[in-house]
């Protein structure tokens, strides 16, 4: 019988993550060495924006670099892993099923919100994987619904992982690191305690009710991936934070780990 698969939700901050792993990189590959091996992965990202959910079904998805005016060594990393047109193609009928159509896209690979943190969780890139967009201009309600409507693929083995940013306010970004934002604590002290206690609408308002919302995310894309990997856990699903490190002072790296209710805990 096939293990439930938990659900992630992964800071993966500035793409240089991929060249200094620091705490974070340390605790993903943690991380990545004590779930248990999955079939396949569904990776929702915050840099794949569209106008509704579109599945990538690239059967080699290439290694996307969607930044700029970093060290060269960046550039020439490669994250070869198979892509995963059925899986792609089974998450688009139960988004359909969900009544949230989405799309198929034969081309599009793994952004940096993907393959940064796949490096560290799976570096052997041999696990096929592919990528869901986000829905800038809709809701942490509409995202729920979508991480709800893909369930079913945990009992089936599958890994979804939610990656975004705990905090992004690039608008206070500082190249030399510095002390934390106090703002930054306050967000990540209140989002925890919202998490353990399960209290999934006061996650889902988080901009009216959280401290500091709009200063840590002056727009939310960041934090949709998150509502994706606690729609798909469930209301009731276990939560545990793998690491909290906050890098340049203002981004929050917290990573989470969201075991489905009735399964057990992960060591």
């Amino acid at each position: 019988m096939m293990k439930t698969m938990p659900t992630l939700f992964i800071s993966h901050g500035a793409p240089t993550l991929a060249i200094d792993p620091g705490e974070t990189g340390a605790a993903l590959s943690e991380l990545g060495r004590s779930l248990p091996r999955p079939r396949g992965i569904v990776v929702v990202s915050a840099h794949w924006e569209t106008r509704a959910p579109a599945v990538s079904t690239a059967q080699r998805p290439e290694t996307i670099h969607d930044f700029g005016g970093f060290p060269d060594a960046l550039y020439r990393i490669r994250y070869p892993a198979p892509g995963a047109p059925d899986l792609a193609c089974d998450a688009k009928h139960l988004l359909d099923a969900a009544g949230l159509p989405a799309g198929l896209d034969p081309e599009r690979g793994l952004d940096h919100g993907a393959w940064v943190p796949l490096l560290y969780l799976y570096p052997d890139a041999d696990i096929p994987v592919t990528q869901l967009s986000i829905q800038p201009h809709l809701s942490p309600v509409h995202h729920y619904r979508v991480g709800e409507a893909l369930r079913p693929l945990l009992d089936e083995g599958v890994l979804v992982i939610g990656s975004g940013s705990l905090t992004h306010n690039l608008r206070e970004f500082r190249a030399r690191p510095g002390a934390v934002e106090p703002y930054v604590r306050e967000f990540q002290d209140w989002m925890k305690r919202s998490i353990d206690a399960k209290d999934a609408a006061a996650l889902l308002d988080y901009r009216r009710l959280a401290p500091n919302a709009v200063r840590a995310h002056p727009s939310d894309e960041h934090l949709l991936p998150l509502f994706v990997a606690l729609g798909a856990a469930g209301a009731c699903a276990a939560a545990r934070r793998v690491v909290d490190e906050v890098t340049y002072g203002i981004i929050a790296m917290d990573a989470y780990v969201f075991q489905p209710a009735g399964q057990p805990a992960l060591a």
